[in-house]
């Protein structure tokens, strides 16, 4: 059976195992091991090394001081490599949760394998050996090597760990926070939580838990942070184009382009890993607009929290295959932020990433250069160029009729659809729908505060009267709606039909499910589209919208209230130029 050790102990094939480590040279002394086992009978030992051999390879036997059997796997080059294997065999549960890299410095004599004898023969009784010339063995044997200093008493280790600085406290707070042990703040003061942290790492490595370390637990623990960053590769990156300063796993990563409004640092060495600066000039409407169509792209997946705020966003993703977190904020005329991205083998590193990335983040002058165009007003492919858009089946329009954000849309946006959302960053539930009339309520599951929601005409619209409809027109290419002129034919349908407005205006699929303005500003009908008659083809201007008195009562039905505008008020042209975009909402069916 091939294990991740076993594709990983190439890297050590040309190291001789059966070396003796008092024979070793002073770069093997640089070597490690992964020790997974100790036992204190010999037989015991060598049983279980040759079963760990089997399912392993490359496993080694030393006798320690204290008279027990070590079972270690290497050596290895360096701390790195070690930590990588236990590391990859801890996650495959191939070793136990407490093993750990040792330096060898306390393996005495080997005795697996036995060279030029079976693993498993017992080794000779002693009286069976015969007496070395002591002449030659004193020439050939080298220096012996010092015994190991005995592990600190709580006293001992008490007084050591007085020596330390506040640096030095607070680097191993940050080294047990690392490994999830410590969850409160770095103060440098190791009260109760510090303690609790450190006796929680001695009892996962078989340590008394004193809840003080040794020096040798210190550095232990310390070599093993240090290997993990490395890892990593942790550097501050200092962007002076996009204006940010951030610690990035540059390991992981590496700069590939600026295109407004990112900087992208794309994965190295398959690391499955991606990164994104966000930086561009703006408004708070470009935030929003880029906390919307952020959501659009497939390197945010559809599920996870999201939390737009005043000034500031925070977008998650989480699927079988993706990993995002997204941080932007908006100041002084700026909005600057990061995009981390990660395959789900990532999450136990990413997740000590996160903090680092977030305590780091910091803003310098300037922003990427102005693009074509801002979020509100552009298409998605340019603002967003090299990214990938997940797109709806189709999409449609609708409109705010309340203060709490439900939506009137057509009864057709929402046929079959598993999945409904409102601007693309809110999902929403059909709470009623009647296909006689063609209209549907939305409810959205996050609740909303629009900026304007629709007045509704109480009356009759003159024939002739000016209209305009509001609509995106080319559904999800423009994050803004279009106002599209024409004016009421008629107030029926072209067979009488009532609670239908007949209409002149060249309208497309995208518009359909919009709001229709009257003279005076007021919502006087849903645009619902041409006649439903496949035995004729109508005219491109003739369309239908269900009239505002019908939509009126069949809100009321589904327990939702809707205003009207009084008579002696006019919404100037400028102000619904101003506020049709507000309350119009873009309605997409996702399956």
């Amino acid at each position: 059976m091939t294990s991740v050790f076993g594709r990983t102990a190439l890297l050590a094939a040309s190291v001789s195992i059966a070396a003796s480590f008092a024979g070793q040279s002073a770069s093997a002394q640089e070597q490690r091991w992964v020790q997974v086992e100790a036992h204190r009978e010999l037989d015991m030992a060598l049983e279980r090394a040759a079963q760990i051999e089997a399912r392993l390879g490359s496993v080694s036997g030393f006798r320690l001081p204290s008279n027990w059997y070590a079972l270690s796997i290497g050596p290895y080059e360096n701390e790195i490599d070690a930590f990588t294997v236990r590391r990859q065999l801890r996650a495959e549960r191939a070793i136990p949760a407490d093993a750990f890299v040792s330096t060898g410095s306390d393996y005495l004599e080997q005795v697996y394998p036995v060279v030029g004898a079976s693993a498993l023969e017992p080794m000779p009784e002693p009286e069976a050996i015969a007496e070395p010339d002591q002449e030659l063995l004193a020439a050939a044997e080298p220096e012996p090597e010092p015994e190991p200093e005995p592990e600190e008493t709580l006293r001992e280790a008490q007084a050591s760990e007085r020596l330390l600085d506040r640096d030095g406290r607070a680097e191993l707070q940050t080294a047990l926070q690392w490994f999830g042990y410590y969850t409160l703040a770095i103060d440098a003061a190791f009260g109760p939580g510090t303690r609790r942290s450190m006796a929680a790492w001695q009892e996962d490595r078989g340590y008394e838990t004193t809840g003080v370390l040794t020096t040798r637990q210190r550095a232990e623990l310390l070599a093993e942070y240090e290997a993990e960053l490395a890892a990593l590769g942790m550097e501050t990156v200092r962007d002076e184009v996009a204006g940010i300063s951030i610690d990035l796993p540059m390991a992981m990563v590496a700069f590939d382009r600026h295109e407004t409004p990112f900087a992208h640092y794309f994965e190295r060495d398959d690391s499955g890993v991606r990164v994104l600066l966000i930086s561009q000039e703006g408004t708070q409407a470009t935030l929003f607009g880029l906390y919307e169509i952020m959501q659009t792209l497939e390197i945010v997946p559809l599920e996870g929290a999201r939390e737009r705020r005043q000034n500031s966003f925070v977008l998650t993703g989480q699927s079988d295959t993706l990993r995002s977190h997204t941080v932007a904020q908006f100041r002084n005329g700026e909005i600057k932020g990061w995009t981390l991205i990660w395959t789900p083998e990532r999450d136990e590193q990413m997740a000590r990433v996160l903090p680092m990335m977030e305590a780091s983040f910091a803003t310098l002058p300037g922003t990427l250069p102005e693009s074509a165009g801002q979020a509100s007003t552009v298409r998605r492919g340019d603002l967003l160029a090299g990214l990938s858009i997940r797109r709806p089946d189709f999409s449609r329009s609708g409109f705010y009729v309340d203060a709490t954000g439900t939506v009137l849309t057509s009864a057709a946006a929402v046929a079959e659809c598993g999945r409904v959302t409102i601007d693309e960053a809110y999902n929403a539930r059909v709470v009623a729908r009647d296909e006689a009339l063609g209209l549907a309520v939305l409810q959205p599951e996050t609740p909303l505060v629009p900026l304007a929601f629709a007045q509704f005409n109480d009356g009759e619209p003159p024939l002739g009267a000016k209209i305009r409809i509001s609509g995106f027109s080319f559904e999800d290419v423009l994050s803004r709606p279009i106002l599209t002129n024409g004016r009421v034919e008629d107030t029926q349908g072209m067979q009488g039909e009532t609670g239908i407005l007949r209409l002149s205006a060249e309208v497309m699929p995208g518009d359909l499910g919009g709001p229709v303005f009257g003279p005076n500003g007021a919502v006087i009908g849903l645009l619902t589209g041409q006649p439903q008659d496949g035995a004729r083809q109508w005219p491109a201007d003739v369309n239908y919208a269900v009239d505002a008195q019908v939509i009126l009562d069949f809100l009321r039905g589904a327990q939702v209230s809707g205003g009207t505008l009084r008579d002696d008020v006019v919404v100037p042209d400028a102000t619904l130029t101003r506020i049709a975009p507000d309350l119009t909402v873009l309605v997409s069916c996702w399956n």
